[in-house]
């Protein structure tokens, strides 16, 4: 290995290591109530290799929120593949989203529970991100097939995912009585019997 390849490397580590600081002390603390001298004490970095990587806190957390929105399309995607059925796709997304909530709560948190307007501005609705497209096209695709009634498509995407995001809203809030994949089958039994298109 060269030493350019291990000097990248490197670099590639230690924007990793910021990132995961980052979004440790953005969850326990909040956005506002943490600075990149917050950032650089708990990660153990310079404030220049900070700056190195990250023009200001605000490039730092879109960074952050760009990498997890890329994990969950990554994660979405790979939940479809090989599945044709609305039900059957919609079914495998919310298993794995139900899944990164408890494996990833931070990641999840950052994403679903942070007011993120307040701080990137500039940056999408996460509605109107790519994970939530996707989904969204699940139960475009189940109207073209006849598997889901003649619905608007914004009404049938929230009727089929919004249960289960809000499930996992609560498993991040700590009041669930139950593990979160103990209601996966009833959440989309339910969500399922409001837009599946009935049989003639």
């Amino acid at each position: 290995m060269s030493a350019v390849q291990k000097h990248t490397l490197r670099g590639e580590a230690l924007r990793q290591k910021v990132l995961e600081t980052a979004l440790q002390l953005f969850s326990e603390r909040g956005y506002f109530n943490t600075s990149i001298h917050d950032i650089r004490k708990v990660a153990g970095v310079s404030t220049g290799a900070i700056y190195h990587h990250f023009k200001n806190k605000e490039a730092l957390a879109q960074s952050l929120y760009e990498t997890i929105l890329g994990q969950m399309d990554d994660a979405i995607a790979a939940a479809c593949a090989g599945k044709s059925a609305c039900l059957e796709k919609s079914r495998a997304i919310i298993e794995k989203m139900f899944l990164m909530t408890v494996q990833y709560p931070q990641q999840m948190q950052f994403v679903l529970l942070a007011q993120h307007r307040e701080y990137l501005p500039d940056e999408a609705p996460i509605c109107s991100s790519s994970p939530f497209r996707m989904m969204k096209q699940v139960v475009i695709d189940g109207i073209a097939k006849g598997e889901v009634r003649e619905l608007e498509p914004w009404v049938a995407a929230t009727a089929m995912f919004g249960g289960a995001l809000r499930m996992m809203n609560l498993q991040l809030d700590g009041v669930l009585d139950k593990p979160l994949s103990a209601y996966q089958n009833a959440v989309v039994e339910c969500a399922w019997l409001g837009i599946r298109k009935e049989q003639a």
